[in-house]
């Protein structure tokens, strides 16, 4: 670790630039520009503060503030289309060590316990716009467990029927198999099916805070955010 916030540009075909923080999974942002991308994710540092206060690394983060990007990558046309990153970066293709493995694991539990804790608080009607225009509250929690044995624990073997994450014993139950799952293709060196294991933890990371900032967003009185 480092104390500058290593930065991955992809870079959509046309239309859009997403900025991940290689060592703080979840904080992914996408702009019009690398410019742009870059000064979103600037902005989200304080509301991903509270995630790494709970994993216990509030002060490494805040240490984590200089911004350096180590590397562009080419997106696709799915980039520009959804604003997320597809195209994992060279960084990503390095196996962990166990210690950065579970340093990483930390922070994925610190943003599930985020969502959860908003998901509980949020009103259960959420303000039209963002992302999923007018989703409720109980339809976006669905879809954001729904989706996760749907589209990511599937690549390291791990899948669970819907109805038993939709309940808090079988959501606990998925997500420490999911852990160890990672752990033992980590250790053995494998890919999870065509993604590294560092971007599939990014990308798991990324859905549920993406989803847990839109939860905030549209619970609050007033324009939402850009």
């Amino acid at each position: 670790m480092t104390d500058s916030l290593r930065v991955v540009l992809e870079l959509g075909k046309k239309r859009r630039v997403v900025a991940g923080a290689m060592d703080w999974p979840g904080l992914d942002r996408w702009g019009t520009s690398a410019d742009d991308a870059l000064d979103k994710l600037s902005s989200y540092l304080p509301r991903y503060a509270g995630v790494a206060e709970r994993a216990g690394m509030g002060g490494a983060f805040v240490r984590a503030r200089d911004v350096e990007v180590v590397e562009r990558v080419p997106g696709s046309s799915s980039t520009d289309f959804w604003g997320i990153a597809h195209v994992p970066s060279q960084i990503e293709r390095d196996v962990l060590s166990p210690d950065d493995l579970q340093r990483r694991l930390d922070l994925l539990r610190a943003c599930w316990a985020y969502f959860d804790d908003v998901a509980a608080r949020v009103s259960e009607e959420l303000r039209w716009g963002g992302r999923g225009g007018g989703r409720s509250r109980d339809s976006i929690i669905r879809h954001v467990y729904g989706t996760e044995p749907g589209q990511f624990s599937r690549k390291v073997g791990v899948r669970t029927e819907l109805d038993v994450v939709l309940t808090p014993d079988g959501l606990a139950t998925h997500r420490q198999e999911f852990l160890d799952a990672i752990r033992a293709y980590n250790a053995e060196g494998e890919p999870a099916r065509t993604w590294p294991i560092q971007f599939l933890v990014r990308r798991t990371a990324h859905h549920v805070m993406d989803h847990g900032w839109e939860l905030e967003d549209r619970d609050q009185p007033g324009p939402l955010p850009l």
